[in-house]
């Protein structure tokens, strides 16, 4: 039987998005054919099955010449082998770094090391994402935060200069980098109902108003480090609960200003020593770095469980760290305002967010 074919010769690459996503989700060229056959490729187009297949085939093999040259993206505009239009590049580069959040949740605060990517066949099957899919994302984790861990600048932006990435997903980059250095752990049992939503928020607090960079945009890895000046001086927030007068005081304050406005009055008045010991002791113990990786799951046991436990609602939690915290800047004798509101306001915004009542 002879088949004809219209031909037409060009040589502006061809990228069929869909085919792409295959790709990248680690689809083989079988399956992709398949699923393109049950989304009815064959009835827009008038092919047959074969010709389908040929296609996806080519597509693909598109795709893993152009793959060398994603790993360092700026290399795409300036190359000669593939005439691709620049909206097209920007839509290869970007969903080549996308990555899936449950895989991002299961790596994230692990070193990106031979020894976590031997746990990718464990992670694929727990999030059901493809083993290919898997090794690109955790490779491309690795790759980012090689070329970015020690440049100067602020994270997200180092990662959007070097790989092309749109604002957001570079953000996201800079979570996982972030995460990476510090070795947050994450990992256990009392932490899994956080999503990596709720990471990548409280890194973002934490580059923002902890780092080196948030004090001084010209030092050496602004953004990844702790500044260890500012988690030293934290000690000295120790006065707010060792000064019996100064912790009556602070008391006595936010209450006056809680009562008749939260639900768990009675509670948070009975537990407010206790609640407040609990904020400063994980501030004062930041010096050390097992205690620095202990962060999320020191906020979760020391103090949003109690909370959870006496039933606080977000809203109950919300007033009383607002005036937990500006009732402090408030006594006469405490003279560390400027650490306090530097610590309470990303303790504040990560409690909130990891808090769900």
């Amino acid at each position: 039987m002879t088949m004809e074919l219209d031909v037409f010769v060009g040589n502006t690459t061809i990228i069929d998005e869909e085919v792409y996503q295959l790709w990248l989700d680690g689809f083989s060229v079988a399956d992709a054919v398949k699923m393109r056959l049950e989304n009815g490729a064959l009835g827009e187009c008038e092919v047959s099955g074969e010709v389908l297949h040929s296609d996806t085939m080519d597509q693909y093999r598109t795709f893993q010449m152009c793959e060398r040259l994603l790993h360092c993206p700026s290399k795409l505009a300036n190359q000669l082998l593939f005439q691709i239009p620049a909206h097209h590049q920007a839509m290869l580069i970007e969903r080549y770094y996308e990555f899936d959040h449950m895989f991002a949740r299961e790596v994230l605060g692990k070193k990106l090391s031979k020894g976590t990517k031997k746990d990718l066949d464990d992670i694929s099957s727990k999030t059901g994402i493809a083993l290919k899919s898997c090794r690109r994302q955790f490779d491309n984790f690795k790759r980012v935060f090689k070329v970015v861990e020690e440049l100067k600048g602020p994270l997200a932006e180092n990662v959007q200069h070097h790989f092309l990435l749109s604002d957001l997903l570079a953000k996201d980059y800079a979570a996982v980098v972030f995460f990476a250095n510090s070795r947050f752990e994450t990992g256990k049992k009392k932490l899994q109902y956080l999503s990596f939503q709720d990471f990548a928020f409280c890194a973002c607090q934490l580059i923002s108003y902890w780092t080196v960079g948030a004090v001084d945009n010209m030092m050496d890895d602004m953004d990844v480090d702790l500044e260890k000046e500012f988690l030293h001086d934290l000690k000295d927030l120790k006065v707010l609960v060792n000064d019996k007068d100064m912790l009556d005081q602070h008391k006595s304050l936010v209450c006056s200003q809680l009562r008749g406005r939260i639900r768990v009055f009675t509670e948070m008045e009975a537990n407010f020593k206790n609640l407040s010991r609990a904020l400063i002791n994980i501030a004062s113990k930041l010096t050390n770095t097992k205690d620095v990786r202990d962060l999320f799951i020191d906020l979760v046991e020391k103090f949003i469980e109690p909370c959870r436990s006496d039933k606080w609602t977000a809203g109950d939690l919300t007033l009383f760290l607002t005036h937990y915290t500006s009732t402090a800047s408030t006594l006469e004798t405490f003279r560390y305002q400027v650490i306090w509101e530097r610590y309470m306001g990303v303790v504040k915004s990560c409690i909130l967010k990891m808090y769900h009542d």
